[in-house]
């Protein structure tokens, strides 16, 4: 494709969401978006009972049914494509995005084990999503074993694999469910496995395989390292997970006549190879070069950052050559909840009469809350919160840890609480740059995308407690457009990531700025929120993990 071609060629991006999937149909030669469709999974998150049987899951778990994202492919695509006007032959590449780590079990020819005879009714047979944390005492074992032998991999993962990736959920099907292990082909990402549905190849991209695979200088953990673990799981690797492996923004293959069908896309067209939702947002952002820190803030925040340099981060999810950006240093960290707690809170703990006066005012309860908090001065509810009700991914890399609120009395109110959530997980966010700058690895801009960014308030104590300007994408669908970027690149549109970025993604700049009474206001906070944070998190006291192994002999 040349560049005189752009005005009139188009591509699609897909991304695959915990609760929905939105398609977007962009114009290569500026990333205008013409069309999008959102399609909510019917199962939705599967976390008390299998479907179907009746039979409930333990604590900590979280399952997904595959058939959900093909239903996204089939209802949001098309519909995103009538929308837009874009007649399908002008389309020249589709590409996708998922969460991750969600992985499931299939047989050699991709079909997943839950949609079989003979695994229907084993939950171990169904898609493990991202948030699936009940793997987290072979995550324990698994970093034991390897600080005990001195990995050399361990230090690229700041010291700790977490129970959300591959191996950790590998181990536990073995362990839990050995026929299940034994009838898996192959252990898939699904970031892998829907581009397997579109095109008919399975890829498995550089960006899952280094961050949640181990797979780092060409090589997973070795043979005799899995063997020690448990020597049913010498094979793993080479048995179920190890694939061909390609690069970010290189085409997978090309839409098979069954794909066209369930999207309305023409035969043959470019798929390129997947990505990971926060990863795929980077270019979205403009965010190409180092210290450009891109946090993407949704149930989770998932933040990316690409650099010059390799360093060590304590507690970072892990670095990857190009795993973001070809030729920098990719970093990733994470909070497990953040979207999802404030979710949580309105939907358990705030009483009918703020529902009722939300209704009256027309706006949200999340809405009402964010108003009634933003008039407080900072401190004034007398709050401090831990933001671990999904436990920590970064940097303590502990999902037994639990969400904490300390100060709360009889005249405490629901939008005290809530302000002193939104709070928590900003505090959170600045324990992560810290870990960044602290190991040496530049933090230059803070740029949030994803569905947060509609709380000004939210964005306002962001900016505070980090004491950086936060600059906002553009788009309003980040990860698909930074999907579509991909497949322009793929289609050939792009020499490269970084030319359809500054073609196609955008951003506002300082879109939020820091106020300096704020920011001494929170510093004293935040160095409250160190204290608990350590305490708690770094074995001072070990009371959340007792009361996680106490609630599960509960419910055994």
């Amino acid at each position: 494709m040349t560049n005189e071609d752009h005005d009139d060629s188009y591509v699609v991006g897909v991304d695959f969401g915990t609760l929905s999937g939105r398609a977007v149909v962009v114009r290569v030669s500026d990333g205008a978006e013409l069309g999008s469709a959102v399609s909510v999974y019917p199962h939705a998150v599967i976390d008390e009972v299998l479907p179907g049987t009746g039979e409930r899951l333990p604590p900590e778990w979280a399952l997904q049914v595959p058939t959900d994202y093909v239903h996204v492919l089939r209802t949001a695509v098309p519909e995103a494509l009538r929308e837009s006007g874009v007649a399908p032959g002008q389309v020249v590449g589709i590409a996708t995005d998922f969460t991750a780590c969600t992985m499931v079990p299939t047989l050699a020819d991709g079909t997943p084990l839950c949609e079989t005879a003979d695994f229907a009714s084993e939950p171990h047979a169904y898609v493990k999503l991202w948030r699936h944390h009940a793997a987290q005492g072979q995550a324990d074992r698994i970093n034991a074993l390897a600080d005990e032998r001195g990995e050399q991999w361990l230090g690229r993962y700041g010291g700790l694999i977490s129970s959300e990736w591959e191996f950790a959920k590998g181990l536990q099907i073995l362990e839990e469910a050995p026929a299940v292990y034994a009838a898996m082909a192959h252990f898939v990402e699904l970031a892998d496995w829907i581009v397997w549905q579109l095109c008919g190849e399975y890829v498995r991209n550089a960006c899952s395989a280094g961050y949640k695979g181990i797979y780092q200088d060409g090589e997973y953990p070795s043979r005799d390292f899995l063997t020690a673990l448990d020597p049913r799981f010498a094979g793993f690797v080479e048995d179920k997970l190890e694939h061909r492996i390609g690069q970010l923004g290189e085409p997978a293959g090309h839409l098979t006549a069954e794909a066209a069908s369930w999207t309305g896309l023409p035969e043959g067209i470019v798929v390129a190879v997947g990505n990971v939702d926060a990863h795929v947002s980077a270019p979205a952002a403009q965010a190409v070069e180092p210290g450009q820190l891109v946090a993407i803030m949704g149930t989770s925040t998932c933040h990316v950052l690409s650099s010059a340099v390799l360093r060590d981060v304590p507690g970072m999810c892990g670095v990857v050559d190009g795993g973001i950006i070809p030729g920098l240093w990719g970093y990733e960290a994470g909070q497990s909840g953040v979207g999802d707690i404030f979710g949580w809170f309105v939907q358990t703990c705030v009483p009918p009469q703020y529902h009722a006066a939300a209704e009256q005012a027309g706006v949200s309860v999340h809405e009402h809350l964010t108003e009634l908090a933003a008039a407080q001065p900072i401190g004034a509810h007398g709050l401090l919160a831990l933001d671990w009700h999904s436990g920590n991914r970064s940097t303590l890399v502990d999902h037994e840890l639990s969400g904490l609120v300390v100060g709360q009395t009889l005249a405490t109110l629901p939008e005290d609480t809530y302000r002193a959530l939104l709070e928590s997980t900003a505090f959170g966010a600045r324990v992560i740059v810290e870990a960044f700058r602290g190991a040496g690895v530049p933090v230059t801009e803070f740029i949030v995308a994803g569905g947060l960014l509609r709380n000004p308030l939210l964005m306002q104590i962001y900016a505070d407690v980090l004491n950086l300007p936060l600059s906002a994408v553009k788009s309003g669908q980040g990860p698909a457009l930074g999907a579509a970027i991909h497949a322009a690149v793929a289609a050939g549109a792009y020499p490269d990531i970084r030319k359809a970025a500054q073609a196609m993604g955008g951003r506002t700049v300082g879109a939020f700025t820091p106020v300096p009474e704020n920011v001494a206001a929170y510093d004293e906070l935040y160095a409250e929120y160190l204290a608990l944070h350590d305490h708690f998190g770094r074995g001072g006291n070990d009371v959340m993990r007792r009361l996680k192994t106490i609630r599960r002999k509960a419910l055994s």
